[in-house]
C-alpha cells in the first residue's frame, strides 16, 4: 500500500500514538485500523453553475488577456465528460450560443465576447495519467502545460514538446499546433495526439461522446483537431497522447525522453551597444543560420534560440539558446551558433552558459520573461509569421525603425521574439499529413505588446500593426504563403488578418493559417459540426 506523507500524517493521527508506533515497527494493524489509511476516491467535482450574482463572475468572464470581457448569461464550472455533455446538449437544445474555456488563455476573444450566452469551463478537469487501457496518457482538457510536464516526467520520464509557460491550457495549444525549445528535436506537440474524447453536436442538435483516433475511429476528426485549432468541431475532454512510432506498453518508451541535461545560454545587450549596421547583422545572422539549419537531419536540431528585440522604451535586447547536452559535440554546436550569430556585431563570441537538468530548466525559463509569461492583469495584441528564410535587409531596417521610434514609449514588453520554434522535426511531417501548414519553415517570428489601461489600445495596437505591416508591406501587409513565408498560426490569432482594410493582400485570413489544408478542414466541419454550433470570431466554416 502506497502511503503519501499526507496521508500517513492523517493517519497517524487518527490511529493515535500506538497506531503510528505499530505502524513504524512493522507491526501489523488491526482491520479497522487499516481502514482508515487506504487511499480514497475524491467525488466528482461539479456541475456548478455561476451566474452574474456570483461574485466570482467577473473574474470568470475576464480573459488572461484583458481587452476581452464576456456577458454570458452564466459559466457551467464542469468535472467530468458527462457533465460537459449535458451543459452542450442543454445549450443546443435551447439555441443558446457557447465557448469553451480550457486551463489557460487566449489571447483572442474567442471564449469571451459579447455573442456568447453560456461560457463552459473545463479548467477543473485537469488529470494527468496513464491509460493502461490505450496504452497512452490520458490528460483530461483543462489541464496546464506546467502540470502535465510534472506529472509526465516525474511519473514517467517523459515529456511532451510543447511551450514553456507553466499557465498555458492544452486545449487551444494541442490542437493549435503548440511548439517549445524542444520541437526542433521531437517535433510539436499535435504530432502525438493518439486520440481524443469530443463532445460534438449532430444536425438535429443532438449531443454526443465519440472517440477519435489517429488510426482507428473518426481518423477524419483525429486529422482535423490535430492542428485546425480550438472550438471548432466539439469539446475535446480528453487528449490521449502517445509517439506515433512507439510500440509497446512500458510508460517510459511511449514519449519522448527528454534530456537529462541542456545547456542554457541568457545573453543581454543593450540597444546602447548596438549600431544599427551591428543590429542589421544580428538579425541577419540569426535568420541565416536557422534558414540554413531547418532540416530534420540537422546536428542543430538539438538546438533552440530565441532573440528577443523590444522597443527601446521596454528594455535590452536578448536572447536564449538552449542545446540539449547529452548529443554529440553540443558544446561545439552552441559555440558555434554563437559565433554565427555574433558575427560584425561587436558582441564577444565567448558565450558563457550553463549545465543544467532539463526538468529544472522548464520549471526556470519562463521566469525570463514573467511579464509576458504569467501576469494575467495586461491587455495584449499579438501577429505571427512563419519564415521560411530570415528576414532581408529592408525588412531589418523597418523592425529598427519601429523599435527605435522616438514618438511611441511603452515600459512593458512591446517587441518582437524571432526564434527557432520551427524548423528540425517539426519538418519531418508532411504538410497534409496534419492542418499545420508550416511545416517547412526555419523561424517562427512573434510580435506581441502588452499595456494596462483601455486609453492605451490605440497607441500599442496601432505600433505593431506598424512594425508588422511595414515588415510585409511587399505582400500586403501580412505573410503570404511563398518561397519566403508560410503564413500565420492560429496559436496566435490576429483578427487584422481578417480585415480587409489591414490585409491588402487579397488572401484569406484562412489561407495563411491553414494554407491548402483549408478545404479539407470544411470538410470536416460540415461533417461533424453541421449547423456551425462550435463558432467564434475566427472559427472555422463549412462554406
Amino acid at each position: 500500500m502506497a502511503i503519501s506523507r499526507r496521508g500517513f500524517v492523517a493517519g497517524s493521527a487518527l490511529l493515535g500514538g500506538a497506531g503510528a508506533a505499530q505502524l513504524l515497527s512493522g507491526a501489523p494493524l488491526a482491520a479497522a485500523q487499516t481502514a482508515t489509511l487506504q487511499d480514497s476516491v475524491p467525488p466528482a467535482f461539479g456541475p456548478v453553475t455561476v451566474s452574474p450574482s456570483d461574485p466570482r463572475f467577473p473574474q470568470l468572464v475576464t480573459a488572461f488577456n484583458r481587452r476581452w470581457v464576456g456577458s454570458p448569461g452564466s459559466v457551467q464550472l464542469v468535472g467530468t465528460t458527462s457533465q460537459v455533455l449535458a451543459a452542450v446538449a442543454a445549450a443546443a437544445q435551447a439555441g443558446q450560443r457557447i465557448s469553451v474555456r480550457g486551463g489557460g488563455h487566449c489571447y483572442a476573444n474567442f471564449v469571451y465576447n459579447s455573442s456568447v450566452q453560456t461560457v463552459i469551463d473545463l479548467s477543473l478537469m485537469n488529470k494527468v495519467y496513464f491509460d493502461i487501457t490505450r496504452n497512452a496518457f490520458a490528460v483530461e482538457g483543462g489541464a496546464r502545460l506546467g502540470d502535465v510536464y510534472e506529472a509526465l516526467f516525474r511519473g514517467y520520464g517523459v515529456t511532451l514538446p510543447g511551450g514553456h509557460c507553466p499557465s498555458v491550457g492544452v486545449g487551444g495549444h494541442v490542437t493549435g499546433g503548440g511548439h517549445g525549445l524542444l520541437s526542433r528535436k521531437f517535433g510539436m506537440i499535435t504530432d502525438f495526439i493518439s486520440a481524443v474524447e469530443i463532445v460534438v453536436v449532430d444536425a438535429y442538435k443532438n449531443a454526443s461522446v465519440v472517440i477519435a483516433e489517429r488510426n482507428g475511429v473518426n481518423s477524419d476528426l483525429w486529422w482535423a483537431i490535430s492542428g485546425g485549432g480550438g472550438g471548432n468541431f466539439g469539446v475535446i475532454t480528453k487528449y490521449w497522447f502517445r509517439s506515433p512510432s512507439a510500440t509497446g506498453a512500458n510508460p517510459g518508451q511511449l514519449l519522448p525522453n527528454p534530456p537529462s541535461n541542456v545547456f542554457i545560454a541568457n545573453v543581454v545587450v543593450p540597444w546602447s551597444s548596438l549600431s544599427q549596421t551591428q543590429f542589421t547583422n544580428l538579425v541577419g545572422n540569426l535568420g541565416t543560420f536557422f534558414q540554413n539549419n531547418s532540416s530534420p537531419s540537422s546536428p542543430y536540431a538539438a538546438l533552440s534560440s530565441v532573440l528577443t528585440i523590444p522597443h527601446v522604451s521596454s528594455g535590452s535586447l536578448s536572447w536564449i539558446t538552449q542545446v540539449d547536452a547529452t548529443v554529440p559535440n553540443a558544446a561545439q554546436l552552441i559555440a558555434t551558433y554563437h559565433s554565427a550569430l555574433t558575427a560584425n556585431t561587436g558582441i564577444s563570441a565567448a558565450v558563457p552558459y550553463r549545465t543544467i537538468p532539463w526538468m529544472a530548466a522548464e520549471e526556470t525559463i519562463n521566469t525570463a520573461t514573467p511579464l509576458i509569461e504569467t501576469n494575467a492583469t495586461f491587455r495584449n495584441a499579438v501577429k505571427s509569421a512563419y519564415l521560411i528564410k530570415g528576414f532581408t535587409p529592408a525588412q531589418i531596417a523597418s523592425i529598427y525603425t519601429n523599435m527605435t521610434r522616438s514618438d511611441y514609449s511603452n515600459p512593458l514588453p512591446a517587441l518582437l521574439q524571432l526564434g527557432a520554434m520551427a524548423g528540425g522535426m517539426i519538418n519531418s511531417v508532411a504538410q497534409s499529413a496534419t492542418p499545420i501548414a508550416y511545416r517547412n519553415s526555419a523561424l517562427l517570428a512573434f510580435f506581441n505588446v502588452y499595456w494596462t489601461d483601455p486609453s492605451g489600445d490605440a497607441a500599442n495596437i496601432g505600433w505593431l500593426r506598424d512594425l508588422y505591416g511595414q515588415i510585409f508591406a511587399s505582400t500586403g501587409g501580412v505573410p503570404v504563403p511563398n518561397d519566403a513565408y508560410q503564413g500565420c498560426t492560429i496559436n496566435l490569432p490576429d483578427p487584422d488578418t481578417a480585415d480587409p482594410t489591414i490585409n491588402t493582400s487579397g488572401v484569406s485570413w484562412q489561407t495563411l493559417y491553414y494554407g491548402s489544408n483549408f478545404p479539407r478542414l470544411q470538410q470536416v466541419k460540415a461533417k461533424w459540426d453541421p449547423t456551425n454550433f462550435f463558432q467564434h470570431p475566427m472559427s472555422i466554416t463549412a462554406s
